[in-house]
């Protein structure tokens, strides 16, 4: 056997070795998911080495009453949570014009203040947040980073074998574009659904906590009105299109006003701001 060969044979048996150590898993909507790259402790690390390092890169703000309406929302979200998940969640508010939030494994919830010209009220706010916090309890980033993995490895050995076969020429544009076709086929539209999750986990967390699941469509009316419409096409995106999200959102809120009128009844009324 060829040095070249005996390398290519060595990369496949350490793909094939990686992808029997994940797990397949289901979310809670019913979607099959490979995961298990990194262990949930090491998911928990990266996520507080995320969070420190963007509270050591962004400002904080300084205004008390949206560091506090921020935590409002996120511990009546939490307090929904399965009891696995069901932790102090950290929030952080920082001084950034774009209109955007996250939430990172171990339990981080980053708002950045642009979010509060879209974000008009409480309900809207829980909707941006219950949907990132979705992200965390669905694993979501251990999914994503399985997926990249499996895909990095994949693409290094169709260039290996390619380069054993028609040289480094070949192999090096089978990375290239490899690459390219990995992103908008494999890697992209798996995150397009797993934003559609988010917005079912986070919407029906809202309508737990008591808030009114009616106002994630109103939140993201004013996205749009915010942005002017502006996007990428939706096989270059990571979101669902805007329209079509706005119709399934009314169509699940309409299905969860039930358990929103049985959260209020049952006293969970959040008065956040």
């Amino acid at each position: 056997m060829s040095i070249r060969r005996f390398r290519i044979a060595l990369l496949s048996a350490v793909v094939a070795t990686a992808v029997a150590g994940c797990a397949t898993t289901t979310s809670s909507t019913g979607r099959k998911q490979y995961v298990g790259a990194v262990s949930q402790q090491q998911l928990d690390q990266l996520g507080a080495q995320a969070f420190d390092q963007t509270k050591a890169q962004k400002a904080l703000t300084q205004d008390g009453r949206q560091s506090a309406y921020v935590r409002c929302v996120v511990d009546a979200i939490a307090a929904q949570l399965p009891d696995g998940q069901r932790r102090a969640w950290e929030e952080a508010v920082f001084v950034d014009k774009n209109p955007n939030a996250f939430a990172l494994p171990g339990g981080k919830v980053g708002v950045y203040t642009g979010i509060f010209d879209v974000a008009k009220n409480q309900d809207q706010l829980a909707a941006v947040i219950g949907h990132e916090i979705g992200h965390v309890i669905e694993r979501h980033h251990d999914e994503r980073i399985t997926r990249a993995y499996g895909a990095q490895a994949a693409l290094t050995v169709a260039g290996m074998l390619a380069g054993s076969r028609y040289g480094d020429g070949a192999a090096q544009s089978v990375s290239q574009g490899g690459g390219m076709l990995l992103q908008t086929t494999f890697l992209l539209p798996g995150t397009r659904v797993q934003e559609t999750e988010a917005d079912i986990v986070g919407q029906r967390l809202m309508a737990q906590a008591g808030f009114d699941p009616r106002q994630a469509v109103d939140l993201w009316q004013n996205m749009i009105a915010a942005t002017n419409g502006a996007r990428p096409p939706e096989w270059l995106s990571t979101h669902p299109d805007p329209r079509s999200r706005i119709g399934e959102l009314q169509k699940r809120a309409d299905q969860l006003m039930p358990m929103y009128e049985q959260a209020r009844a049952a006293g969970r009324k959040p008065r956040c701001g």
